[in-house]
């Protein structure tokens, strides 16, 4: 059993996140993860820091930079995939770590207008889709996100 990723700073990665998702990239403050279920152009922005459950946990300064990175990447799935709405939302019902949910929808997806969690049977990404979600929002990205191999 592999173990979650562990930063120098005593950050894991909650493994139901890791086992939900795949790495994308990190930035100055967060991890960032693309939630596996290809219906949904779907990141999660995860703080990497210890023990942080909610936003108020986060120090002032770690917030509006946790709040820049989910801009920046709001934007960015914005301009690369043309949804209706981002949603945004950090629900931690199931998984304790903060996390940020940023999801693309449209009003024809599959869950349109409800919320995108408990809606049907999730669909991973099949081969290539992860590098070609990649591809598609990097030229869009903030230059501050560092791409990870996965």
């Amino acid at each position: 059993m592999s173990h979650p990723p562990q930063s120098s700073t005593g950050f894991e990665l909650h493994p139901r996140l890791a086992g939900d998702s795949h790495p994308v990239g990190r930035m100055t403050l967060s991890r960032v993860r693309l939630m596996d279920d290809a219906r949904f152009p779907w990141l999660l922005v995860i703080p990497a820091q210890p023990d942080i459950i909610e936003p108020f946990d986060l120090s002032d300064r770690a917030r509006r930079q946790l709040n820049e990175e989910v801009q920046a990447l709001g934007l960015a799935l914005r301009a690369a995939f043309e949804p209706d709405r981002v949603n945004i939302a950090t629900l931690g019902n199931q998984v304790p770590q903060l996390h940020v949910h940023l999801v693309a929808r449209y009003q024809d997806d599959a869950a349109w207008p409800a919320p995108v969690w408990g809606h049907g049977e999730r669909q991973p990404y099949a081969a290539g889709g992860v590098t070609a979600f990649v591809h598609a929002l990097l030229p869009h990205a903030p230059p501050e996100l560092l791409l990870e191999q996965g």
